[in-house]
């Protein structure tokens, strides 16, 4: 597996205790595979079983490049599980550049050369609110001396559980094409 855009690897422990030779990739210096400047990866064609793409394609500039690496990187049979925003706040790391629908982003995927085979929708736009909402609080309260960090876990943990009934009662269709985050299961498309 490779994780493309792998940042500081939160995932590594984990695929490792499920034996599942992972290797990360990304634009920084410390990672054991270097993205280089025209966004290769040093492996050889269809070395993937899997690239993981966590949080990394609203950050990506050039999706045609970012795209055609994943297919050049999976196995015939390999496997993309990618996650990005739908709806979410501007946050550039080290730039921020898009959001999707559900429609928008199997259709960008599929431009580029990836079959979706599976779209799950993370939060619906009533959640999605009440999370964002609670981003703010969050940040305004951990700076109060003495009791900001506990008053933001309160606060997160009645702002995750309005947020779970939100969804609940939102229509299906609604939320399943305006998610916070879309977790997407995708292959390279047939030539």
């Amino acid at each position: 597996m490779v994780d493309l855009g792998c940042g500081e690897m939160p995932y590594a422990d984990m695929m490792r205790r499920l034996n599942i030779d992972y290797l990360g990739a990304d634009i920084g210096e410390e990672t054991a595979l270097k993205i280089d400047a025209q966004g290769r990866v040093p492996l050889p064609d269809g070395s993937a079983g899997a690239v993981l793409s966590v949080q990394v394609l609203e950050h990506v500039r050039d999706l045609d490049t970012y795209c055609a690496e994943i297919r050049r990187l999976l196995s015939k049979d390999g496997v993309l599980l990618l996650s990005t925003h739908g709806t979410w706040l501007y946050h550039p790391h080290p730039e921020d550049h898009r959001r999707w629908t559900r429609t928008g982003l199997i259709a960008d995927l599929a431009d580029r050369g990836l079959t979706v085979e599976e779209v799950h929708a993370i939060a619906g736009p009533l959640a999605t609110t009440t999370l964002i909402r609670l981003t703010g609080f969050a940040f305004v309260l951990r700076k109060l001396p003495v009791i900001g960090a506990a008053l933001a876990s309160g606060l997160a943990a009645l702002m995750n559980i309005r947020a779970r009934l939100e969804d609940a009662i939102t229509p299906a269709d609604v939320r399943n094409d305006n998610a916070c985050v879309f977790l997407v299961r995708a292959r390279k498309s047939a030539v």
